[in-house]
């Protein structure tokens, strides 16, 4: 399956169109606009029917000075003549493509190797797993301009990291460099390098690429939907996710290559099937 045409974002398939890595390296400093808000629309919805398992973010984008960027914020210039009602919607639309991205049906792992700030770090919590460079630096500056992080920073970051350390972040703007960040859970891991993080980021993106299609997404979207809910209908969705997995075929698909799976050899799974809820 061929992937749309992005006017922003550097896209690289493995040749089975198992993971897809995205490079960033866009505008002055991989700012987020409407440009690259159509994409990530655009590559969202394309996942939601795709062979890939795993989709990996990562920037080589550096400024002048050669300081590494991964986002450094939304793209504010292109609002300067927008009207009030212009700028709310496009916020919304920010949020909700987030939003999409964050349930979409592939395991999203980011690397990050520089600044990133506001929209930057509302995207990398977007993502199911992050990975840090002692370059990594984190912050929402947002009240400080007079508004607040709406791409997901003010309703989804306490999630991750708690309430008490997300009001640090969003009502004082303090930047904080990458072991902070791992020390309150905004990234998940440390890497020595951007080398090192890249490699471990596609290691752990062929760790899933081996699997089912349908097991990964219904896993994912079985534990996110769980979060919300009480124990009797968390069991309840893991039955059907289980249960899909079974429909599906891909369990009979496992144990007839269970011998193959355990030596580490890809296998041929079928197409990906929607937990439908």
């Amino acid at each position: 399956m061929s992937y749309p045409s992005l006017t922003s974002l550097q896209l690289q398939p493995s040749d089975d169109g198992s993971i897809v890595h995205i490079n960033l390296n866009h505008g002055r400093v991989n700012e987020m606009g409407s440009v690259e808000l159509k994409d990530w629309e655009m590559l969202t919805a394309h996942l939601q029917n795709s062979a890939a398992r795993a989709l990996v973010t990562t920037s080589d984008k550096t400024t002048r000075s050669g300081k590494s960027i991964f986002i450094a914020g939304a793209n504010v210039t292109e609002r300067v003549d927008w009207n009030v009602d212009q700028v709310k919607a496009h916020v919304r639309w920010q949020r909700a493509t987030l939003a999409a991205l964050r349930v979409a049906p592939v395991f999203h792992i980011v690397v990050v190797d520089g600044l990133a700030l506001g929209w930057g770090t509302e995207f990398m919590i977007a993502a199911d797993y992050r990975i840090a460079t002692p370059n990594a630096r984190f912050a929402l500056p947002e009240t400080g301009i007079g508004i607040l992080p709406g791409a997901g920073g003010t309703s989804e970051l306490s999630r991750i990291i708690g309430p008490p350390q997300a009001l640090r972040l969003g009502m004082t703007g303090e930047q904080i460099d990458a072991q902070e960040a791992l020390r309150i859970g905004l990234v998940d891991e440390l890497a020595p390098t951007a080398e090192a993080a890249q490699e471990r980021a596609m290691a752990l993106a062929s760790m899933a690429a081996k699997r089912s299609p349908t097991a990964v997404g219904a896993f994912k979207q079985g534990l996110l939907a769980s979060l919300s809910m009480d124990e009797p209908s968390r069991r309840e969705l893991e039955a059907q996710a289980y249960e899909l997995c079974v429909d599906a075929g891909e369990a009979a698909i496992g144990r007839s290559n269970f011998k193959a799976i355990t030596r580490g050899e890809a296998v041929a799974w079928g197409p990906r099937k929607p937990l439908d809820r």
